[in-house]
């Protein structure tokens, strides 16, 4: 097994942007029923309106794309953004005007 199999080129962030109408009761419990299938399918919330999922591989990721795809509510706007894990590593985050950490990466165990 190469070492190179996991490296900040290979392993992508899969994040997902969206904006959901809640105004009636319907539109509530889509929005959270999307939200709900996110977070079972292994997304964090970054923000509130954005989550996002580490992926060891490309493969992968499009695996996770494919289940958000399958769970589109009916009326909205999502947005699916897949970047490397050096790409990932590059962004700045701040709260206020004091520089935060980035989310940890979750370690994967292969058994393969």
């Amino acid at each position: 097994m190469s070492n190179n199999r996991f490296n900040a080129y290979r392993i992508m962030w899969v994040l997902v942007f969206f904006d959901l109408p809640t105004e009636t009761k319907i539109e509530r419990k889509a929005a959270s029923g999307f939200r709900k299938n996110l977070i079972k399918d292994g997304f964090d919330m970054f923000q509130f309106s954005i989550y996002l999922r580490n992926c060891p591989s490309r493969e992968n990721a499009n695996v996770h794309i494919k289940r958000v795809k399958n769970t589109l509510p009916k009326h909205g706007k999502v947005g699916i953004l897949c970047v490397t894990d050096k790409q990932f590593g590059s962004m700045e985050l701040f709260h206020g005007k004091k520089q935060t950490d980035l989310p940890n990466t979750t370690q994967q165990l292969e058994l393969f």
